[in-house]
């Protein structure tokens, strides 16, 4: 390679786990450290990005704490324990919202909320990941989270509502999903879910996970996109 430290954008394809990634990229790069700038659920798609070598992996605060965009379709009437299309069914509603009434929804989640964080993530009370408990059928309470959020409507045909977010570190879409249901009276999960922007890295400049998994592809890294 021609550095052999640098960041990677990759396009993180649908059903893969974000540590596949780093496993890909260590088989390619034969070098162990490896980290990225926040991970995404398993069923969503779109900006990794990947630190390659101690020098880049050390920065990774200055990555993490950036503002992210996503493009998500949330389904309405369809409660999932998850909040996401991976989750299993626990609610159906048929109600079925006006255009006015999405709007008037949407306007309250605009600027600086609060935000209860989903008991399927990776978030840590006293020592134990939310989702090791979630597992296990148990709940526990947890603090509302401070995020800001800027929400764009880019469509709505029932049950269908896709939704450009632009949104600070920390913001769960699926909460976001959960509560926005949970306003209107229907229920929601995300059904899709694609990182579109992660700080000042896009979505166009990534290459897809694929060429990970062709030992001979050879990854160029950049000491930036900026």
């Amino acid at each position: 390679m021609k550095n052999s430290q640098g960041i990677l954008l990759v396009d993180k394809k649908a059903g893969s786990p974000s540590f596949r990634l780093v496993t890909l990229l260590r088989r390619l790069t034969r070098i162990q450290k490896i980290g990225h700038a926040g991970t995404l659920d398993p069923f969503a798609t779109g900006v990794m990005v990947m630190l390659i070598g101690s020098e880049y992996t050390k920065k990774s605060d200055q990555f993490l704490h950036a503002d992210k965009q996503y493009r998500a379709t949330f389904h309405l009437g369809i409660t999932t324990d998850s909040y996401d299309i991976d989750g299993t069914v626990i609610a159906r509603n048929d109600k079925i919202p006006t255009q006015a009434q999405i709007e008037a929804a949407v306007t309250t989640f605009q600027g600086t909320i609060l935000q209860t964080p989903p008991m399927f993530s990776a978030k840590k009370i006293q020592g134990q990941k939310l989702y090791d408990l979630a597992r296990q059928g148990i709940s526990i309470p947890r603090a509302p989270v401070e995020v800001r959020v800027k929400i764009e409507i880019l469509r709505y045909e029932y049950p269908h509502l896709e939704l450009l977010i632009d949104c600070s570190k920390g913001t769960y879409i699926r909460s976001l999903a959960y509560d926005l249901g949970e306003l209107l009276g229907t229920g929601a999960h995300v059904s899709t879910l694609i990182r579109t922007k992660s700080g000042a890295f896009h979505l166009e400049d990534c290459i897809p996970e694929v060429y990970l998994e062709d030992p001979n592809y050879t990854p160029i890294l950049k000491e930036s996109y900026v």
